[in-house]
């Protein structure tokens, strides 16, 4: 599986984040077909995302945020010591209850 991963990123917790091309075609495809096209995007709430909070369903859980307007990009990850994989990312304009655990400085 880590033979075929699509993209990795670092995110500001330092966690080195993967989702395998197998994965992604599932999330386009079935979970969230507008998220198709949006890999750049996808790769930049995760290296820069406005604010990180922590799932309040399951602590390994966290979900990064980016801001599109009157939108957001949201990229749920699970946590697994020092990396993690995407679960899922969709577009939202709700933001999930979670404790905030990080926030970008301006």
């Amino acid at each position: 599986m880590k033979d075929n991963i699509y993209f990795k990123v670092k995110t500001p917790l330092y966690k080195e984040i993967r989702i395998t091309k197998e994965y992604w075609d599932f999330v386009k495809t079935v979970k969230h077909p507008n998220m198709e096209g949006k890999e750049k995007e996808i790769i930049k709430t995760l290296k820069d995302p406005e604010f990180i909070r922590k799932s309040n369903k399951d602590e390994r859980v966290y979900l990064y945020y980016k801001s599109t307007g009157n939108r957001y990009i949201c990229v749920a990850c699970k946590h697994l010591n020092g990396e993690g994989f995407i679960i899922t990312t969709y577009i939202t304009d709700r933001l999930k209850e979670g404790e905030e655990i990080w926030r970008k400085s301006y």
